[in-house]
């Protein structure tokens, strides 16, 4: 059955197959005459899509390489969006005719030197005094900071996975990149936490439509792309929210007690999205068509620029959005003790990650050592004989 309605979503569901590939999604449309012309649009899209697939599996361009990475494997993951724009750039310093095959050390070299060079997107640009010969004291807003050495990886990183992809499909490099030669050295990252002064001032000026929002991330510890839930990801049946993180993992938040008290009145804001906000004007320019005080999904460029807002309005410095994690880790950590717990809520892969939290348990571990070395005095005292026990001289 082509069309079928879901009893948890007013919209129409579309489900089809073709080639034995499956096709399936909302059509966001809630009549069923509006729903089956979504249908037949996504029956085109999905058969335009076969054929560029099976036309890459024939090519090892760079461009057909990228599709079919995309198509397979990228989109479904948890970063996509984030994927997708590193391929842009591949595509277009590297050039989309260029054979994967042909690809060594040197232009991976070139590809690093060239992304060293670039700004950062969607960050807040320094500001700088104008000159002192102005007729006026003003500032003016510098360029925009490069881009970090972690950036610069996640490119090299995206051209790796394309790599290894080809190798899946059965591709043979002769003189495949030595990839750790060009990846840059990151500083490790430090660990913040947010007093419980700078919290309140943070509080004392947030809106109320972004609250939810902000309330969550600091109780559940998730990423920031991760923090945007679906209706879907919340199963309060079972007391879980269960989505996609970072590589794709599939990561699993229990829903406690605070949790389920900030997700519960959410209920009825939207009929996707869990994190809304109220607009503000009405819309102009790429949010032409948003009505003010209509409630829309929050974005993740939404949620940054915002949070760069209430920082400065709240006095809070030196502490990035992701530090609400590093945050939560730290609290977690004092409070249980036990790394293995951090590492599991954390949804880190490997403990070493968590390790970084570790400077947490040193009070805890002096306390431990000292009792060890009293324990060590008493046994020494004991086999060296007898205490004694002396009596004060009488007055």
């Amino acid at each position: 059955m082509p069309l079928r309605r879901d009893p948890r979503s007013p919209f129409w569901q579309y489900r089809f197959q073709i080639r034995n590939r499956k096709f399936f999604g909302s059509t966001k449309k809630t009549t069923r005459r509006e729903a089956e012309a979504v249908e037949r649009v996504e029956r085109e899209r999905a058969r335009a899509l076969i054929a560029q697939t099976e036309h890459a599996r024939a090519s090892l361009k760079l461009d057909d390489v990228a599709g079919r990475y995309w198509t397979e494997h990228a989109q479904h993951l948890a970063g996509a969006a984030n994927i997708w724009h590193h391929l842009g750039l591949l595509l277009d310093f590297l050039g989309k005719d260029t054979l994967v095959t042909e690809l060594d050390d040197d232009g991976v070299a070139k590809l690093v030197a060239w992304r060293r060079g670039h700004r950062a997107r969607h960050t807040s640009h320094k500001t700088v005094r104008s000159p002192p010969s102005a007729a006026s004291p003003e500032f003016v807003q510098g360029p925009p900071r490069l881009i970090s050495p972690f950036t610069v990886n996640e490119t090299v990183a995206t051209l790796r996975a394309l790599f290894a992809r080809c190798k899946l499909w059965g591709v043979r490099f002769a003189h495949e990149p030595k990839w750790s030669k060009h990846l840059l050295p990151v500083p490790t990252e430090r660990v913040r936490e947010l007093s419980d002064d700078e919290a309140e001032r943070l509080d004392a000026v947030m809106r109320d439509d972004y609250a939810p929002f902000f309330a969550f991330a600091r109780a559940s510890g998730l990423r920031l792309r991760e923090c945007f839930l679906r209706w879907d990801d919340v199963k309060f049946g079972t007391r879980q929210i269960v989505k996609l993180g970072k590589g794709g993992r599939r990561i699993t938040v229990p829903i406690t007690p605070t949790i389920r008290d900030i997700l519960w009145p959410l209920r009825g804001q939207h009929p996707e999205f869990v994190f809304t906000y109220v607009c503000q004007r009405h819309g102009a320019g790429p949010h032409a068509g948003r009505i003010k005080g209509q409630r829309y999904p929050l974005s993740y460029h939404g949620v940054q620029s915002y949070w760069e807002r209430l920082r400065k309005l709240a006095g809070v410095t030196g502490f990035r959005f992701h530090d609400h994690r590093h945050d939560f880790a730290t609290k977690l950590l004092r409070a249980t003790g036990n790394l293995k717990l951090v590492q599991k809520a954390l949804n880190h892969r490997d403990i070493t990650s968590t390790l970084r939290y570790a400077h947490v348990l040193d009070e805890e571990i002096a306390e431990g050592m000292e009792r060890v070395a009293r324990d060590v005095k008493l046994r020494n005292q004991l086999r060296n004989g007898p205490l004694r026990v002396v009596k004060p001289l009488a007055g």
